[in-house]
């Protein structure tokens, strides 16, 4: 079955969940727009994903350049920078899809923990600040060092909150270009503090195990 490839801009696409996860669509054969803060970065990227991707159709731009040449917007930067991205971003971005990978935690004498967020978690946050766009909160849970590992298949499911059933579907099927990935519909964005909160459990699972740990749904 044939897809439409869409032009995904990722911002924070420098970082390694932003990096593995452009690697990985523009390996299924998206176009693919690094956007970063200094241009030199986002070019650096861009080359990084090509020695992995020799066939990918990838640039570097500096940030408002990159959102306004995507058909989708990806945010993977880290939660403390969410905010002054999106209010720098916001007329750029418009009335796109937005899809918001981001999860507020921090890491504080070699503990990982979960930051409360007054919109209720960064997804809906996103969703406040970009008032005109439909925010999609998505890929939270899966492993940068899997995602780079590209030759093979991540094995992990990837639950998609949104209030727009549409733009839900479109990322499901998104996440589903991923080798070895299921997208699953997890309802409205009320759950992505769920999801977002499932990372720090991973990551604590990761720090006892040594190991990349990632989520599967089962009776789906």
């Amino acid at each position: 079955m044939t897809r439409n490839h869409r032009s995904i801009a990722f911002i924070g696409g420098t970082g390694p969940e932003g990096l593995g996860l452009a690697m990985r669509f523009a390996h299924a054969g998206d176009a693919v727009i690094i956007g970063s803060r200094r241009i030199e970065r986002a070019k650096e990227a861009a080359r990084k994903i090509l020695e992995q991707v020799p066939t990918a159709t990838v640039r570097g731009l500096e940030n408002e350049a990159a959102v306004r040449a995507g058909d989708l917007v990806m945010i993977t930067v880290p939660y403390g920078g969410q905010r002054d991205t999106l209010e720098q971003l916001r007329d750029a971005i418009g009335d796109k899809i937005v899809i918001d990978t981001v999860v507020p935690l921090e890491f504080e004498k070699g503990k990982i923990r979960a930051i409360s967020v007054a919109e209720g978690s960064a997804t809906e946050q996103a969703q406040a600040m970009l008032p005109d766009a439909t925010v999609v909160g998505a890929f939270h849970n899966l492993s940068a060092h899997d995602l780079m590992d590209v030759p093979n298949e991540v094995q992990s499911d990837v639950v998609v909150v949104a209030d727009d059933a549409e733009a839900k579907q479109t990322v499901i099927e998104l996440a589903q270009t991923i080798d070895g990935v299921r997208g699953i519909d997890g309802g409205g964005l009320q759950n992505s503090r769920l999801v977002e909160n499932i990372t720090v459990l991973l990551l604590n699972i990761n720090k006892v195990y040594k190991s990349h740990s990632s989520i599967k749904i089962v009776g789906v």
